[in-house]
């Protein structure tokens, strides 16, 4: 459990290099000041941080200005999820700040509670192989269970009969499999690349790091990592 009175982060630099898209926010005291999104499936390691100076330029801020720099580290795209890390690290250590971690299921999972529409939801990441990476959540944004990386078929082959809400940009490839399974689904507005600015809201909530804590690291799900099947991905759901 958080401690409510610890330090929290009002001014935020935010990125994302790892959901199929480059993007850049800058957040203080509860606003989004200046945003980037770019979509693109490569060239995030020659776009981040020129994209982190212009939003901190619009912003009209230095980067002394900065409690911390919150990143996504996954899971998503390997080499955009290191990117995003890399560049994180590297701007949060020139002005000597922490660097907050966030992963892409919560980025999601809050955007889903947001909607109320009072379905559980199903968050699906893209792997950039045939898996994909996916995570289950109650109505009110809880995980229902560990995240894994399995088939589209089997995913579907192993809910519960629920309507589901998707989230995620492999959102729009999990909804035909549930379809052919039997499940009912709909689509939120959280089924594209991650934009920085929801990054930055979540860690903005977050108790900033302890001095010396060691930075975020990527959070990977491959299938030979993951020994569960497909059902234990929503044990709980049932509930």
């Amino acid at each position: 459990m958080q401690d409510p009175l610890a330090a929290k982060a009002q001014c935020l630099l935010a990125l994302d290099a790892g959901s199929g898209a480059c993007s850049a926010a800058v957040w203080r005291e509860g606003q989004v000041l200046a945003e980037r999104n770019a979509a693109m499936e490569r060239g995030q390691a020659e776009a981040v941080v020129p994209m982190a100076c212009a939003v901190m330029a619009e912003a009209g801020l230095g980067f002394d200005a900065l409690d911390a720099v919150a990143v996504t580290r996954g899971p998503g795209s390997f080499t955009g999820v290191r990117i995003g890390l890399a560049a994180a690290r590297g701007l949060a250590l020139a002005c000597g700040k922490p660097v907050i971690g966030i992963t892409a299921f919560a980025v999601y999972a809050a955007q889903l509670a947001t909607e109320n529409r009072g379905l559980p939801g199903l968050v699906a990441v893209e792997s950039g192989r045939a898996e994909l990476f996916a995570q289950a959540f109650d109505r009110e944004g809880n995980a229902l269970a560990e995240a894994a990386c399995l088939l589209p078929s089997d995913l579907a082959a192993g809910l519960p009969d629920h309507d589901w809400l998707l989230a995620g940009n492999a959102a729009e490839r999990i909804a035909p499999a549930l379809a052919e399974a039997g499940h009912r689904s709909l689509t939120s507005r959280a089924c594209g690349p991650i934009a920085a600015a929801d990054v930055a809201r979540l860690a903005a909530d977050m108790p900033l790091p302890e001095a010396g804590a060691p930075p975020p690291a990527p959070l990977y799900l491959r299938p030979a990592d993951v020994s569960l099947p497909s059902k234990a991905l929503l044990k709980g759901a049932r509930s």
